[in-house]
């Protein structure tokens, strides 16, 4: 009986059994399901893991030699730049230091800097540059370089620089044959004792010095004038300038042309042929200059040499040149003489070039501005 009753015990826990067991398996296929699941998850994350390992590396390393390159240029540029300051630098502290007519500068400025302190001649000056800046425009200035040849440079920079053409008796003579007239011509032979500023006496040299001095003059004059670019001639000016053989070559020129003048003029007061200017009457009535040769041994040869044109010179320089010269003379400020016209009697056809002087020695250039 006891049998029986746990026979069907048994039978009556089986069916529980049963779905005890079909539970167990569906929950265990679900396990494995999800195991799966979570395992394909799992594994796509550490491909992509991977992957983003093996990408992370090469854009850092796309970084790393982009900023390495960024590095690299910014220095290089850096190193290029501070090489090309200092290559201008150079370059323009070369052509100041060449360049005879420097460029232009402030004048109450340069007044400042040159008229410091309180002494009477200093407030004198300074007021003399504020009636130049007040009363007559000019608002800059050139500095010249302040040797013997200063009023020579500083009258023939404006004449090229403003595209000036030749004096009507220019253009009817060729100046080239000007040092050959005056030696065979006319006999003088006492040209062979000119002397050319700094270099003194040449002596037999000297005629075919001044011819190559004459066509210098002739050449550069004569491109210069051609161009009408004003920009353009400022460069050519400035290039002409800064080459001290070649500017020299155009005083020694100058030079002879005054000579030349004064022994033509010399001949028609002696042979009392035609009335001259009364500029040479007054220049040869000078005991250093009554005659050509004194005033080529006692004036001429010095000039660029040890002195400068005088006032007289002056008004020749300017007859011969054809132009009126306009001189601000700043030490005579406050009388009749602070503002002079060489030569005062001029044609109306005539260009204007001013000048600027504090001593009748040294001359700049003033620049205008309305």
């Amino acid at each position: 009986m006891q049998r029986r009753h746990d026979r069907k015990a048994s039978k009556n826990r089986d069916p529980f059994t049963e779905q005890e067991k079909r539970s167990k398996i569906n929950y265990s296929k679900r396990s494995v399901g999800k195991h799966e699941v979570r395992s394909w998850t799992t594994a796509t994350k550490q491909s992509l893991c991977l992957m983003w390992q093996k990408v992370k590396v090469q854009l850092m390393l796309s970084m790393s030699f982009l900023v390495a390159v960024f590095w690299y240029c910014r220095r290089l540029y850096s190193f290029l730049a501070q090489l090309l300051k200092r290559w201008s630098n150079y370059l323009q502290r070369k052509l100041i230091r060449n360049l005879s007519v420097l460029t232009e500068v402030d004048l109450l400025g340069y007044s400042a800097r040159e008229w410091k302190g309180e002494t009477k001649h200093a407030k004198h000056m300074r007021e003399a540059y504020e009636e130049l800046f007040w009363s007559c425009h000019i608002k800059y200035l050139r500095q010249v370089r302040r040797d013997n040849y200063c009023v020579l440079r500083a009258v023939l920079f404006q004449i090229f620089s403003q595209g000036i053409p030749f004096p009507s008796w220019m253009k009817e003579r060729d100046i080239l044959k000007l040092p050959e007239k005056l030696l065979y011509s006319q006999g003088c032979n006492w040209i062979q004792q000119y002397s050319f500023g700094p270099e003194r006496y040449m002596g037999p040299n000297a005629f075919g010095k001044l011819r190559k001095c004459m066509e210098t003059l002739k050449t550069n004059w004569t491109e210069i004038s051609a161009t009408k670019d004003h920009e353009e001639r400022g460069n050519m000016c400035n290039a002409l300038f800064s080459d001290e053989s070649k500017e020299h070559k155009l005083y020694e020129a100058i030079k002879f042309i005054m000579l030349y003048e004064v022994v033509e003029a010399y001949e028609q007061i002696k042979n009392r042929e035609e009335a001259t200017h009364n500029l040479f009457s007054l220049l040869l009535a000078r005991d250093s200059s009554s005659d050509p040769l004194s005033f080529m041994m006692n004036r001429l040869n010095s000039i660029g040499d040890s002195i400068c044109l005088d006032q007289v010179e002056l008004f020749l320089l300017g007859y011969l040149l054809e132009v009126k010269i306009r001189v601000y003379r700043l030490h005579r400020f406050n009388t009749e003489e602070f503002q002079v016209n060489y030569p005062e009697e001029y044609r109306r056809e005539w260009n204007e070039i001013s000048l600027l002087t504090e001593d009748d020695r040294y001359y700049h250039i003033p620049l205008f501005r309305t």
